[in-house]
């Protein structure tokens, strides 16, 4: 099992699927290498434009078989990025920019999550939760200003808790059992103001698992054997959002926390120094590389691999190269886990 945020996010729709076609994108190339490399059977991909007939998603899966690796089961749905609302979700007092769409997205499908897979992906019977309102979770930790919800109530009635998406995803095992992927990938708990709707919003959406497992929702878990996993955009220890969901989720019984770690992040949180050299959490599980200096968050652990507690990890890792490589790849990290059945 793979999670890897790939940043193949572009600034208009159509762009990344005339870079993959055109075969001498660098970022590309650089990926198609470390995944092949990795070898998942099964990847889950965070910041990939959906498209409807996913067709960037069948040319990207095209060139990782060039570089020797196969997906033949490929799946993505319409994420909540750049799905307009017509309304002033932010409360900036305009209308119709990237940050009042249903999660921020420059047009529809910006951003979206995709799964690759060796085994078959039972698609008909995945569930997608996406769609389910913010205000609709128990305990929703919404803004309010003066007991009016920020930035109106209408905003409120709409507001879908999704920054992306949420998905249960079940996956067929050689024996014929089914593994239950459950992903997401959240939005930043930053960018934006005292009212901290970002924040709020990062970490109710981790609240969703929590509340998914205690059976506190319209919808309950279908079996036993699942993985959590994707990109939370929230570190346990550094940064500045509201990591008390997180924690609870680490700590949970239902769940295994394997900690992946590199030697190669560790490196580089000691050679780039900045604000790493601040930082109380152990390099060594850092998935993401992003800016050190000039009011940047520095290397952090935002992503996520959390099998459920009985299944049996034999192997895991975040694939950080020593020689500092893999931000032409993209700033985030491939991390990975091996399950055995």
């Amino acid at each position: 099992m793979a999670s890897y945020n790939v940043g193949l996010d572009r600034d208009g729709p159509g762009l990344l699927l005339r870079d993959i076609l055109r075969g001498d994108n660098d970022q590309i190339s650089a990926l198609t290498k470390i995944i092949s490399q990795v070898s998942p059977d099964i990847l889950v991909l965070q910041k990939f434009d959906y498209d409807h007939d996913l067709e960037a998603l069948t040319a990207f899966s095209e060139a990782l078989e060039d570089a020797g690796v196969a997906y033949p089961y490929l799946f993505a749905r319409m994420p909540n990025a750049g799905m307009a609302t017509g309304l002033d979700l932010d409360g900036d007092g305009y209308t119709g920019d990237a940050s009042d769409a249903q999660g921020f997205g420059r047009f529809a499908g910006n951003g979206g999550m995709a799964v690759m897979s060796k085994l078959p992906l039972q698609t008909d019977d995945m569930r997608d939760f996406s769609d389910f309102l913010w205000k609709d979770l128990p305990g929703a930790n919404q803004p309010y200003t003066s007991d009016q919800f920020t930035p109106s109530d209408m905003a409120r009635s709409v507001q879908r808790l999704s920054s992306v998406s949420h998905w249960e995803l079940p996956a067929m095992l050689p024996d014929g059992n089914i593994l239950y992927l459950w992903t997401m990938a959240a939005g930043p708990p930053v960018f934006d103001g005292p009212e901290d709707r970002n924040g709020r919003r990062n970490h109710d959406e981790t609240v969703f698992w929590l509340r998914f497992m205690d059976g506190d929702l319209p919808f309950i878990p279908y079996g036993d054997d699942f993985i959590l996993l994707g990109g939370f955009n929230l570190d346990p220890v550094d940064g500045g959002g509201r990591a008390g969901a997180l924690h609870s989720l680490l700590s949970d019984p239902r769940v295994q926390d394997p900690s992946q770690s590199s030697i190669g992040g560790i490196k580089a949180s000691v050679d780039q120094g900045g604000i790493n050299d601040s930082h109380l959490g152990d390099p060594a599980l850092d998935t993401v590389d992003w800016p050190d200096v000039d009011g940047g968050p520095g290397n952090m652990r935002v992503d996520y691999i959390l099998p459920s507690a009985h299944l049996n990890i034999v192997d895991l890792g975040v694939f950080w190269p020593e020689d500092g490589s893999g931000n032409e790849a993209s700033t985030h990290r491939l991390i990975w886990v091996d399950i055995a059945f």
